[in-house]
């Protein structure tokens, strides 16, 4: 059974957040850190002041009430997602997943432009926000995938695409593996490539930095990945029990992830947050770098990729194609890690130019689903 949701946050809830926040514990700082050792105390002092005096949970609370959200439940878990229907009955539906530390607010800004011409379903993922926590062990990619599938079936779309990036370019990729019947292709704006020796490709020199980038993020595991991947119950304690710690743990992926020249707003950085705070989620979100396989699923049905020059890496072409039926490639010089909410309009107009010129789509039809 599919619900209306609405989001209403305990009064009692946000008056706990700002006591907590007043009371915060703040470590020393060596003279003149920077970055070199983490978060700046400064900036960090100054985000976590405006979140109790200058930030309106209740503003943004209902704004995002203006969309129309649902819930439903899928292999015993509850699962939240925001349903937009365009104004053209035949529109092909696509469904949009977000990654870590992102949700569904990652896709606000190009609700409007998609919309005109596609259904969109935003659903969060298990584990994440209004879709967590999670209870059980095996919550990994495939199995999201699989609960994406039976979600659109519920929905009554026959036929859809399906975007992500971070872990959702996984679970959409993963979505084209265990329903290529009904997926039409699989966009993607992140699609690490690694490297392989035993390739038989010729790579031109932006390539092969690029794989030396790779091979350094591989030599020196990033800490939270680390972290998160063995003992996410660990930090979890932490991050669910200081709001300052899940605010540096949050913003320290949004400064370094993101194109300086298009950065995230500190309002929407905090409403993420909060959405990670209010939820009590950092635990069960971390939970999905452990049980995230390390594989590469085959993805039979079309591909695209969008490349972003600020992201965590940038793919190889000649690698991806050994994996996977690209046809459509684009390379941006602006935009991050973050790319629906840096760069709306760049994204926007990549997802519509795939789904609806590169993989020539048939007409979705829809059933009686909300």
């Amino acid at each position: 059974m599919i619900k209306p949701f609405r989001i209403d946050i305990p009064q009692a809830d946000l008056d706990d957040l700002r006591d907590r926040l007043s009371r915060t514990r703040w470590p020393n700082e060596v003279a003149d850190a920077g970055w070199d050792y983490g978060f700046p105390l400064a900036r960090l002092r100054e985000l976590a002041e405006h979140w109790r005096t200058g930030y309106d949970w209740r503003e943004h609370e209902a704004r995002l009430n203006e969309l129309p959200h649902f819930i439903t439940e899928i292999d015993g878990q509850s699962i939240h997602f925001v349903h937009v229907r365009s104004p053209k009955p035949d529109a092909l539906a696509l469904i949009l997943t977000h990654g870590w530390p992102g949700s569904f607010l990652e896709f606000l800004d190009v609700v409007e432009p998609l919309s005109r011409d596609f259904h969109l379903v935003i659903p969060s993922i298990p584990g994440y926000g209004f879709s967590g926590p999670t209870h059980e062990r095996g919550w990994d990619i495939v199995r999201v995938a699989r609960a994406w599938a039976e979600l659109m079936r519920r929905l009554g779309y026959e036929r859809y695409g399906a975007q992500g990036g971070d872990f959702g370019a996984g679970i959409s990729l993963a979505l084209g593996a265990v329903a290529p019947g009904q997926v039409t292709g699989v966009h993607v704006n992140y699609l690490p490539t690694r490297p392989d020796p035993d390739a038989g490709v010729e790579l031109s020199e932006t390539e092969e930095a690029r794989l030396d980038k790779v091979r350094k993020l591989m030599a020196h595991r990033p800490p939270y990945q680390a972290l998160q991947a063995t003992t996410p119950q660990t930090i979890g304690y932490a991050l669910t029990d200081s709001p300052v710690g899940q605010l540096a743990w949050i913003a320290e992926r949004f400064a370094q992830w993101t194109d300086p020249r298009s950065p995230v707003s500190d309002e929407r950085v905090l409403t993420d947050v909060s959405l990670y705070w209010l939820t009590a989620t950092a635990a069960s979100s971390a939970r999905l770098h452990r049980e995230a396989p390390r594989r590469t699923e085959p993805c039979p049905v079309p591909v695209g990729v969008a490349v972003f020059a600020h992201d965590i890496t940038q793919s190889v072409r000649p690698l991806a194609e050994r994996l996977y039926d690209i046809r459509h490639w684009s390379e941006f010089e602006r935009g991050g890690h973050f790319a629906a909410m840096e760069v709306p309009d760049l994204f926007a107009e990549d997802v519509r130019d795939f789904f609806l010129t590169r993989v020539a789509p048939a007409a979705a039809r829809r059933g009686d689903g909300q």
